[in-house]
C-alpha cells in the first residue's frame, strides 16, 4: 500500500506540475498581450486532453501508463501522441505492448544524443484489417543508429509485426501492428 500511496504522490506531483507550466505559459501570454497565442496554448491543451481520454478509452491500462507518464521519465526526447478514430484497443496486448515501449524507451535512450532536440511522435490508429497500428516519427540526433536498428529488427511477437521505413542520424520512422489471435 505504501508503494502505490508514493506512485499516486508521485503522479500527482508531476501532473501538478504539468498543469503549472501550462497555465504560466498561458498567464504570460496574457499579460504580454498575445491573446492569439494564449489562445492557441488553450486549443493545444484540449487536443491534448483529447488524446489523453481516447487513450484512456482503449482499455489498455498499462499502455495508457506507459505513454501518459513517459515524458517524466529521465529520457533524452519529448513524447508526444495522438490517437486517431479507433474502434477498440486490444486488452490482452495491453502488457507486451506497454513492456515493448519501457525497452524501446530504454533503446531509445542508449541511442539518442543526449544534448539533442528529440522529439517522438506516437500515432495509433487502427489499419484496413482493424488492428492495432503505432506509427512512431523520430526527429532528432540519433547517435547509434544500429542499436536502434536491431532492436526494431527482431522478433517482436506471433501477434505483432514491427516495419522500418527509415532509419538515420536525424530521423527514425517505424511502424508496429498488433494482431488479435
Amino acid at each position: 500500500m505504501d508503494n502505490e500511496r508514493k506512485s499516486v504522490e508521485t503522479i500527482l506531483r508531476h501532473s501538478r506540475h504539468d498543469w503549472l507550466n501550462k497555465l504560466q505559459l498561458i498567464k504570460g501570454n496574457i499579460e504580454l498581450n498575445n491573446i492569439d497565442r494564449a489562445k492557441a496554448v488553450i486549443e493545444e491543451i484540449i487536443i491534448e486532453a483529447h488524446h489523453e481520454a481516447m487513450l484512456s478509452n482503449l482499455n489498455m491500462p498499462k499502455f495508457t501508463e506507459t505513454l501518459l507518464t513517459a515524458n517524466w521519465r529521465s529520457l533524452p526526447l519529448h513524447i508526444e501522441f495522438q490517437v486517431v478514430e479507433l474502434q477498440r484497443g486490444l486488452r490482452d496486448m495491453d502488457e507486451f505492448i506497454s513492456a515493448w515501449l519501457e525497452e524501446l524507451f530504454h533503446i531509445l535512450g542508449d541511442s539518442l544524443d543526449d544534448y539533442g532536440e528529440n522529439v517522438l511522435v506516437i500515432s495509433i490508429d487502427e489499419n484496413k484489417e482493424h488492428n492495432l497500428r503505432l506509427s512512431f516519427e523520430l526527429q532528432g540526433t540519433i547517435k547509434n543508429e544500429s542499436v536502434l536498428r536491431n532492436f526494431l529488427n527482431k522478433s517482436v511477437s506471433k501477434n505483432a509485426g514491427v516495419t522500418v521505413r527509415e532509419i538515420n542520424s536525424v530521423e527514425a520512422v517505424f511502424l508496429v501492428e498488433l494482431f488479435e489471435d
